[in-house]
């Protein structure tokens, strides 16, 4: 049996990048999750359209948040991310579009880091 890590954080990202602010908070949630004052290990799932999250080169309007960049620097402090294959595959994206170190993750991958997780949210 699977031992549930008790300071594992998952978040299952639904929405579509821009045009409402639950991925800004979702991102800003995982940072803050990873801070020295939190130190909880965090996962981040994409699904659905959320996967568009994971595209590199986006060009965001003036004065918006940019989510490419809240999302690399994530991985670049370990967060894992994962974007639905199922999902990149109804969107016409494939690995190469996405940003370095977001794989390409299943229902099981989810399953199990479910499983593993201390607490599991959604945006």
């Amino acid at each position: 049996m699977t031992e549930v890590k008790s300071e594992t954080l998952t978040i299952i990202i639904n929405e579509a990048p821009y045009g409402v602010e639950q991925v800004w908070n979702a991102l800003r949630l995982a940072s803050a999750s990873t801070s020295a004052a939190v130190k909880e290990e965090v996962n981040v799932f994409l699904l659905g359209d959320a996967v568009s999250l994971a595209k590199k080169g986006q060009k965001p309007p003036e004065g918006y948040y940019n989510l490419e960049k809240m999302l690399d620097d994530l991985i670049k402090i370990g967060v894992k991310v994962r974007a639905c294959g199922t999902c990149l595959k109804a969107r016409g994206l494939s690995k190469e579009d996405l940003i370095e170190g977001v794989e390409v993750g299943t229902m099981m991958d989810l399953a199990k880091w479910v499983k593993e997780s201390r607490v599991v949210l959604t945006f």
